[in-house]
């Protein structure tokens, strides 16, 4: 009979095997369930104000004529509070329109018209290279590669 050995991995060996991907898979559980969490409580308040309002609306209806009233009142005066924080922050939008329409004109249009006018100057260059440089040493080439043909035929036996 030959002897079996039983090789027992020791809790640190296995801890540091499986610690990486376990910590990794269990932060990414968390964050779901956080947010799958996050998610609910959102669900839950937003049926909880839609009940209120109902509930509110119920009260109101049935409720004396003067209250109506007041409720009514105190609503007009929460919406001209409103359309006052609204003009307030139209105000502050039309200014910062104003801003970034001034930034526009003033900053970067000259930035972009000396863009245009380097690329210009570029352009220009690249083409008094092209006609002064690469042109001659293009037709030089040809010329070469000629003379080299015809080397070739008038001695065949030199390849």
């Amino acid at each position: 009979m030959t002897p079996y050995v039983i090789i027992i991995p020791t809790m640190a060996e296995t801890t540091a095997e499986n610690t990486v991907p376990e910590q990794a898979e269990q932060a990414q559980t968390a964050r779901t369930q956080s947010s799958n969490a996050r998610i609910w409580l959102f669900v839950i308040l937003a049926l909880i104000l839609l009940g209120l309002l109902v509930f509110g609306i119920i009260v109101l209806a049935t409720a004396p004529e003067g209250t109506t009233a007041r409720v009514r009142d105190i609503f007009i005066i929460f919406m001209a509070l409103e359309s006052l924080v609204l003009g307030v922050g139209l105000i502050i939008l039309i200014i910062q329109l104003a801003t970034l329409i001034n930034l526009l004109q003033n900053e970067i249009k000259p930035i972009l018209d000396s863009t245009q006018e380097t690329v210009s100057t570029l352009k220009g260059t690249t083409q008094f290279l092209s006609n002064n440089m690469v042109e001659p040493i293009l037709k030089l080439n040809e010329y070469l590669a000629g003379l080299k043909k015809l080397f070739e035929i008038i001695r065949p036996d030199r390849r």
